[in-house]
């Protein structure tokens, strides 16, 4: 399937609403417009041939004192129809792209071992597996965001 890559950037709110299906949870607007609105956060949309929003990716750059700047690839979602049809692929390239035009050494990110999906499109993009890593996560006791209604 051919799709239009869009980088989206400030005042684009309503098109991350447009894709809400696309997303884990409904987006919180100001959440959004937080996100939007940083220069070092990248939310990049797919759309099919009639416009409609297909999947996503979004990343954020990294920058370490000692290291300069990495991309880390926060989420991938491709719409469930369109699935295995190289969108996953095509946005994640995408991402790989904009971070090498903007000066970053390297891109990442982490599955779960079991998820074979992301791994292959992944792997289809160029990423390479490096030996087993160990997550560690500090829970501070809340959802991501808290909604009321």
């Amino acid at each position: 399937m051919s799709v239009e890559i869009r980088v989206l950037d400030a005042g684009d709110e309503n098109a991350v609403l447009a894709a809400r299906a696309l997303f884990d949870h409904e987006p919180d607007i100001d959440a959004t417009r937080r996100f939007l609105a940083e220069p070092t956060h990248h939310l990049l949309v797919a759309y099919d041939p009639a416009g409609s929003p297909v999947g996503f990716v979004s990343g954020v750059e990294m920058t370490h004192p000692d290291k300069g700047t990495e991309m880390f690839l926060y989420e991938l979602g491709v719409d469930e129809p369109a699935r295995r049809r190289g969108i996953g692929r095509s946005l994640v390239e995408a991402l790989a792209a904009l971070a090498e035009e903007r000066g970053c050494y390297d891109m990442w990110t982490a599955t779960d071992t079991d998820n074979v999906a992301a791994r292959a499109t992944y792997a289809r993009a160029g990423a390479q597996t490096n030996p087993p890593q160990l997550m560690l996560e500090w829970d501070f006791g809340g959802a991501a965001l808290q909604r009321s209604g």
